[in-house]
């Protein structure tokens, strides 16, 4: 660990220089490229220095226990205890930032919610997550933008994808995908019991053409009529767009816009981004990685989280969280569940590393 410390140190130095070199400045590119290489790296040299600091001074805590006064030997001790606890808890902070990391983490998100068993509460509760999701990015300053949707009659979403712009999202919204469960009783429910219907989330990291590439031989394009309520071009206009992968099979379908063309390249971004997603679990599979999460796995068949409405509980399964804050968590505050996944996902991680 020591001798990447000491690396990724002189490589913070170098790329310093070349943040002041005129040349580098001049070329926008470069200098934008070093500026985020320079982010990252203050963030391990900052706590590396600090780490050295305090190998320093616990060093020169331990020459006071040769002094002959019992006063100075007493309080170099408890420096001793004080600056070895400082020491095991940044060489945990060194290790957690000296972890791989997830490539696709600073990606921008296309965000998949399907209503899955509970028929119409289900259609209800895909659009109550819809917006729990939404508040939080825009609580973050992210752009939402709908690629295509399919409401009920009552105000339900039997599905929506959207894409949520925004630096880092998909470093959090990856542990959203997986099965949501609601227990509640239907405003529609005369006798008051309480139902269970489950909706899946599938979040993907926004693929650009570098990342997927899309052969026009590989793709049939059909347009259609859009269906479904709203708009004048309903029913009039041939803007909806199927794309069928042919290789694959996936189908994507995508009617929002009145424009054919944008129809065409929003759902082309979805195909990239579940091409990726499709390459990135196969890939995981090659590795014969154990399915413990569902982060970067694509295996979003498990139960990942139920939401209690009579209890105003919210309970996470994967590590046994639960919060009475149903009300608010829905309102787009999930920063405590999220801050406790990335805490329990960094913990296997570490000790994996370990155990390597």
């Amino acid at each position: 660990m020591f001798d990447k410390l000491i690396g990724v140190e002189e490589r913070f130095i170098d790329v310093e220089k070349l943040l002041s070199d005129p040349k580098i400045v001049q070329d926008r590119e470069a200098y934008q490229k070093y500026v985020r290489e320079h982010g990252e790296l203050n963030k391990i040299v900052t706590v590396y220095r600090q780490y050295k600091q305090t190998l320093g001074a616990l060093e020169e805590s331990q020459e006071l226990l040769k002094d002959a006064d019992p006063e100075i030997k007493e309080l170099a001790r408890d420096e001793i205890a004080g600056l070895t606890r400082e020491k095991e808890t940044l060489e945990v902070d060194l290790k957690r930032l000296l972890l791989p990391k997830d490539p696709n983490d600073s990606k921008n998100v296309i965000l998949e919610i399907r209503a899955g068993t509970g028929g119409e509460e289900a259609a209800l509760f895909a659009g109550d997550l819809f917006r729990m999701y939404s508040r939080y990015a825009e609580n973050r300053a992210w752009k939402v933008e709908v690629m295509t949707h399919h409401p009920t009659g009552v105000g339900g979403l039997k599905e929506v994808i959207a894409m949520i712009n925004g630096k880092g999202a998909y470093s959090v919204f990856k542990y959203e995908s997986g099965t949501h469960r609601v227990q509640r009783v239907p405003t529609t429910e005369a006798q008051g019991r309480i139902h269970t219907s489950a909706v899946t989330v599938a979040v993907l990291p926004e693929a650009e053409e570098v990342d997927i590439a899309i052969d026009s031989a590989e793709i049939k394009v059909d347009v259609y009529r859009s269906t479904g309520p709203g708009g004048q071009s309903v029913n009039t206009t041939d803007s909806a767009v199927r794309i069928t992968h042919l290789p694959s099979g996936l189908v994507v379908t995508c009617q929002d816009e009145k424009s054919q063309l944008k129809n065409k390249l929003k759902a082309m971004k979805v195909l990239r981004a579940r091409l990726l997603d499709q390459m990135i679990s196969e890939q995981n599979e090659k590795r014969s990685e154990e399915r413990k999460s569902q982060v970067g796995t694509g295996d979003r068949s498990g139960r990942i989280r139920t939401y209690n409405f009579p209890q105003g509980r919210v309970t996470d399964h994967r590590i046994g969280l639960t919060l009475y804050k149903l009300e608010s968590i829905l309102q787009g505050e999930l920063d405590e569940i999220l801050d406790n996944l990335i805490a329990y996902y960094q913990a296997q991680d570490l000790q994996k590393v370990e155990e390597e």
